[in-house]
């Protein structure tokens, strides 16, 4: 079972073509898009928030609330078919989220392997880092996502990230 990750404009093409099932939305307020066909509502987690990692005057934060709600929405996902993450650029949260998706799916994984199965996939992705910090806490990593984001970099510059997958589970030869 795959997770694909992707830009606002990518967002209906690719939820079609895979066939997904749940969508997770990652945007402020007002650019919260409709519900993509055929998703239905229940399936699709709209999280509201800023891509910042420092408190700012007007915009949202994202806190720990959004990773519990990740995290309880993805607990309901049945992993029969795909689940598309996005946010505006497919860059920052949508990829962080990715991350911390695969990490609550693969508890016993390295997080610095599951962060470099990120890079290899996404040669843009540079993880929203107050979301993977969050998500270390909640998850219990004990600084080792951080870290791990770390040590991958920031991924190349892009307007938009090209859409890309990861596996949900990771397997180990």
């Amino acid at each position: 079972m795959q997770i694909f990750v992707c830009g606002l404009d990518d967002l209906n093409d690719i939820v079609v073509d895979v066939g997904a099932s749940h969508v997770v939305t990652l945007l402020n307020h007002d650019t919260m898009p409709d519900t993509p066909r055929p998703i239905s509502l229940d399936n699709h987690l709209k999280l509201a928030m800023n891509d910042i990692s420092e408190p700012a005057e007007g915009l949202v934060l994202p806190n720990t609330s959004h990773i519990s709600n990740l995290i309880e929405f993805l607990e309901t996902w049945p992993k029969i078919n795909p689940i598309v993450i996005h946010c505006w650029a497919g860059i920052s949260r949508s990829t962080a989220a990715a991350f911390i998706s695969q990490c609550f799916f693969n508890p016993s994984v390295d997080e610095f392997e599951i962060a470099q199965g990120l890079r290899r996939a996404s040669a843009s992705a540079t993880p929203n880092r107050r979301l993977v910090d969050l998500a270390d806490d909640v998850l219990d990593r004990r600084g080792r996502m951080r870290k791990a984001i770390e040590e991958i970099g920031r991924g190349e510059l892009a307007r938009v990230g090209e859409p890309f997958s990861l596996p949900v589970e990771i397997r180990r030869n």
